[in-house]
């Protein structure tokens, strides 16, 4: 009875339960059992087919520009949270200054340019890797500290030993018997650089503590030890549209080739034979190509393609959605959108970013950056800081403002945004920093700007906001009656 009713048991959960069956409809590999093994065996091809649409096709490569400028736009900015103002304020100037000489391999940009390849990086190859350098007092620097930039390479995944008694080696990083990492293994050039040294010595993994070493990407599963290509889930549909469209490129030039052929009809005097090495005429626009008698010419008749714009628009969106853009800013049609429709699709892109900011970018990158700064700046004697080791977190507490969002229509947004701050449902405070910008600074500026209209005589902000508005024409229309 018992054995029966284990029978009937196994039944139910077979027929209930459609994604466990088998058959030919699940046939080939439809199952992830564990993704830290999937991506040991084709992270690396994954990141390397993304690299390649990602430099070849146009729309992949919108869709990464989209998601890199709206991540970090012209920089995430740090904005002290010290309870004194003239410490924020010297942590700022003293960060304005550090930051334009951050890049350890002494191009331009700073450290907010370092943030968008980083990024840029964990979106087409999965993860980024970025190492804190100490420096020497004598390098110049306002704070001695650099970040340097690592390829993925240089952390062989294919790492996998106990080099110290009790801490394994998984994928490139080591951990401690509790599992924390402690360490990364690193190659001291990129294997895929053939203009590096090849010297044998120089190609042994070397060892750097987990604490001058960040990790950025995106975790899918728990203990996930590397990063997957934000392309993966759409890199096969890429590469299949791509086709597609070139075969349908080449349909219409065939279709859209006009060229004349000349018939020769006298036997004794053929018009041409190959002979030897000559080559065969081709088809070109404009040409006129001898026959020789007897011989005649058959085109195919390649129909038109009447699902071409369907197919490709349904395709376009589901690689979109695969990699978390929308649809106009991977093909960049806005043919059918409307202000809805744009509103409704940003709303829901600006949350994943945010989403993205906030649990990635931030803590993973900017936080420990800015720590490191902070300390350095504080032992190298940069900022004076006497209370620094008896209660470091006010120095080490910072709020960062990503790159404002701009709106679908400003008039309306703006005008809601004053009617929540007005109904006290949100604060000024909050408002500014959604729009990129410190509100201390925001106030200095209108306060700098004010003292200015007073000294030229001009008329002031708060004079213009008090005078009345002239009612527009639809106001006094409708007051006339």
């Amino acid at each position: 009875m018992l054995s029966g009713l284990r029978r009937s048991l196994g039944t139910l959960l077979t027929r209930s339960l459609d994604a466990a069956g088998a058959g030919k409809r699940w046939a080939g590999k439809s199952r992830m059992v564990n993704l830290n093994a999937e991506m040991m065996a084709g992270a690396s091809i994954a990141a390397q087919r993304a690299a390649y649409f990602a430099r070849n096709n146009p729309n992949v490569a919108a869709a990464v520009n989209a998601m890199v400028s709206n991540a970090v736009g012209t920089g995430i900015k740090p904005r002290s949270k010290h309870p004194d103002p003239a410490v924020r304020d010297a942590l700022h100037s003293l960060w304005e200054r550090w930051e334009r000489v951050a890049d350890a391999s002494g191009r331009a940009g700073g450290f907010y340019a370092q943030q968008a390849l980083a990024v840029r990086a964990m979106i087409e190859g999965g993860e980024a890797f970025i190492r804190l350098r100490a420096r020497l007092p004598e390098d110049g620097l306002p704070v001695p500290f650099q970040v340097e930039m690592i390829s993925r390479d240089q952390v062989p995944a294919t790492q996998w030993q106990e080099i110290r008694p009790g801490n394994p080696v998984r994928a490139g990083i080591e951990f401690d018997a509790l599992g924390r990492r402690v360490a990364y293994w690193v190659l001291p050039f990129n294997p895929n650089d053939p203009t590096m040294p090849v010297l044998a010595p120089t190609w042994e993994p070397k060892r750097v503590p987990a604490e001058d070493m960040l990790h950025l990407f995106r975790e899918l599963v728990e203990n996930q030890l590397r990063g997957l290509s934000w392309l993966a889930p759409v890199l096969l549909r890429v590469k299949e549209l791509d086709a597609y469209e070139d075969a349908a490129l080449v349909r219409a030039k065939v279709a859209a080739m006009l060229a004349g052929f000349i018939v020769n009809k006298d036997d004794s005097n053929p018009a041409w034979k190959p002979q030897g090495n000559a080559e065969t005429p081709t088809l070109e626009p404009g040409a006129l190509v001898p026959l020789n008698p007897g011989e005649s010419v058959e085109f195919t008749n390649p129909p038109d393609d009447k699902n071409y714009d369907p197919f490709t628009k349904n395709h376009m969106r589901a690689i979109a959605v695969g990699i978390g853009a929308t649809y106009f800013q991977v093909s960049g049609d806005l043919k059918d959108a409307n202000y809805s429709s744009l509103r409704g699709g940003l709303v829901e892109f600006r949350r994943s970013v945010e989403q993205l900011q906030h649990l990635t970018i931030i803590p993973q990158l900017c936080d420990p950056v800015w720590r490191r700064f902070v300390t350095l700046a504080v032992l190298s004697g940069a900022i004076d800081a006497p209370d620094f080791f008896r209660d470091p977190e006010p120095y080490l507490s910072a709020e960062w403002l990503p790159p404002a969002f701009d709106w679908v229509d400003p008039l309306k947004d703006v005008r809601a945004e004053v009617e929540a701050i007005e109904a006290k449902l949100k604060s000024r405070a909050q408002s500014v920093a959604e729009r990129g910008y410190d509100v201390e600074t925001l106030d200095a500026q209108i306060a700098a700007d004010v003292q200015r209209e007073q000294r030229l005589g001009l008329p002031t902000t708060a004079t213009k906001a008090a005078a009345p508005t002239p009612p527009d024409e639809t106001t006094e229309t409708a007051a006339n009656g």
